[in-house]
Formats: structure tokens, sequence, C-alpha cells
């Protein structure tokens, strides 16, 4: 429908104020959610769309949202950025908001949260991806430019405003699987360990051994980016060594299929001769689903971390002095074809 309306005329139909109906439009937290959706419902009703250079007039923001990408973290290659993207961008042009996503050398990274805030460019950023030794949540307090984590800040956590899956949590059952198994020779394929959530994970993983009584073995240990090749070759090398493993702890769907064509490669059979257990981000183009799913996983949905993430962001921007929220999701444990009894030792 055309936009057959103005503002002046939306609010004689409903009997309130520009400013009520303005604010309703725009997500202010003063509003009550009745009027709110009565505003939006004859809104949608006159075909009233309010031009974002309209609406960034009437509340002095941006209407956008910014997302910086630092060339090191692969990000713009990575399907779960993508994923975790598709999800944040549905919330955000659900209440009238652009998306902007900056791609910077590592040097600039710093230099490009100053210009969104100078420039107000944002009304505020995602942070996508924090190290153990994390610093940007510093500079973007320093710039009162409003944020919220993808993962956590070690030390932090009280003082930011985070979404994040108990990584911990979820590789200690994931191993303890393997262990009820009968399992003792496990690798960890793990993601890049200067990252929060791959030392999470690793955590979880030694600490389910240690309460057997067990120690990790570092030989059966990798930590890198989460590939295909990763998985494929990691997996070969350590299954042709003289103290193979019986089981696979893994990080990422993709490296896991590459893990499961190594122990074809070797001439063994998945979830019988070895197990594999990985984290699984439910990828909408890589699902692991049916009534019994291809690999036994601990799930959780990195789409609807992305549409948290942004309402959690949204709900900042609305009312500046709220005090910082965080959700921290629990995975999912999903039995699946790719997990067996450990084989007995040959005799």
């Amino acid at each position: 429908m055309s936009n057959s309306v103005n503002l002046k005329e939306l609010s004689q139909r409903l009997n309130l104020s520009q400013t009520t109906v303005s604010r309703a439009l725009n997500g202010y937290p003063e509003v009550s959610e009745d009027t709110r959706r009565r505003v939006a419902e004859m809104a949608e009703k006159l075909g009233y769309a309010p031009n974002s250079q309209a609406r960034r007039l009437a509340t002095g923001r941006a209407m956008a949202i910014g997302h910086v990408i630092p060339r090191s973290i692969h990000e713009m290659m990575n399907p779960i950025f993508l994923e975790f993207i598709a999800g944040a961008g549905e919330t955000y042009s659900k209440h009238g908001y652009d998306m902007i996503i900056s791609v910077v050398d590592d040097a600039h990274e710093e230099e490009a949260y100053r210009q969104i805030a100078l420039r107000k460019k944002a009304d505020g950023v995602i942070v996508h991806g924090p190290a153990y030794e994390e610093h940007r949540h510093k500079l973007l307090q320093k710039l009162n430019l409003p944020f919220v984590v993808h993962g956590r800040i070690p030390s932090a956590e009280a003082e930011t405003s985070w979404i994040d899956m108990n990584n911990r949590r979820a590789f200690e059952r994931a191993a303890n699987l393997l262990l009820d198994l009968g399992h003792t020779r496990i690798a960890l394929l793990n993601g890049l360990e200067h990252m929060d959530f791959a030392r999470r994970r690793r955590r979880g993983f030694e600490d389910a051994l240690a309460a057997r009584g067990l120690a990790a073995d570092p030989a059966l240990m990798r930590s890198a980016d989460m590939t295909e090749p990763y998985g494929c070759d990691s997996a070969m090398e350590m299954l042709r060594s003289g103290n193979p493993p019986t089981a696979f702890l893994v990080s990422s769907m993709i490296s896991a299929i590459g893990v499961a064509r190594a122990v074809g490669q070797c001439g063994l059979r998945t979830g019988k001769d070895v197990s594999i257990i990985t984290h699984d981000d439910a990828l909408s183009f890589l699902p692991n689903s049916g009534e019994v799913p291809i690999f036994t996983c601990t799930r959780s949905s990195v789409r609807y971390a992305g549409e948290k993430a942004a309402e959690l962001l949204l709900n900042m921007i609305a009312d500046p002095l709220s005090e910082p929220a965080s959700l921290h999701l629990d995975a999912e444990l999903i039995i699946g074809q790719s997990t067996g009894p450990a084989p007995a030792p040959p005799r």
C-alpha cells in the first residue's frame, strides 16, 4: 500500500498526540504495549510508513546497528557469522533499523568504532568473537556507544551486556557421554584457543576427564580455524598413529564432516569403530536433522542468538539507563548415529 497518510493524519485517527504516535512507532519504552499495538495496527491499516530520514529526525538516532569485522576473524567467510546476522537482521528490520557491516584490517578496528561514535553512524554495535584477553569493551564504554557481546568477556561479565552459550557445560556433558560409552582415548578438535568460547569448551572437556581420574592427552588435542580440511587432516593423523583415539569431540559441524571423511578413508565406520560428537549451531543450510540425526551433537541455534542479541541491544538503545543484561543459553545434547560403545581393544 502507498504511503497515503502522514503522521498528523495518523495521530488524528488514533486521537493521540503526534509525539506519542512517533514514540510508539520508534519503540520508546515509556509507551505502553497496548498503545504501541494500536498505533502499529492503525499505521498498517492506513499504509503509513515513515521514511528512515523522518525517523532519524524524529528520534535523533541513526536507526542503524554496526558490526565491525576484523579481517583476521574470517567472519565474512564464516557461515556461523552469516547465520547470526540473519537472526539479528530480522530483529533490526522489525524495529525499523538498518545494519552496517564494516570489514576492516585488524589495525584499524579501534578507529572504525571511533568513527561510528564520532559520526553517529550507528546507535550501537555487536561485538563478535571475544578473545580470552579482550579490550574492545573498554573503548566502547569510553565512547559511550551501546554494545552487546556475542560471547562473554572474562572478568567483565557483570559490567557488559552479552549473550552466550554455556560452552563449558556443553562440552563437559558431551565428554561424559563418550566416557559413559567406555571411551578413554578421546580427541578434542577445538576452535582457536585465544578465543573465549574455545577456552571454555576445552575446560569442560578436561573437567569431565578429571572427574573420572583421567588426564587429557596433548597428542589428541588440536586448536585451529574450524574448517573441513582441519577436521579431516587432524583425524587422519591421529587415526594413523600408534595409539589412535576411539572418539572425537569437535567444535564445529563443518570440521566434524572432515573427521567423518577421514574415518571413512581409514576404512573405519563412524558410530561403530570411531564415535564423533560435534557442536551444532543449527545452520539452516547444513541441517543435522531427521528422527535420528547423522551426528550426535550439542545444539544451540546461532540464528536465535542473533535475534536475542539484537533485542538486547535495541532495548539498551531505547532505555540508556538500563542495567547490563545477559542471556546464558544451554545447549541441547542430541543423540545421533555417530556415537556408540567404545570398540573392544584388539586381543
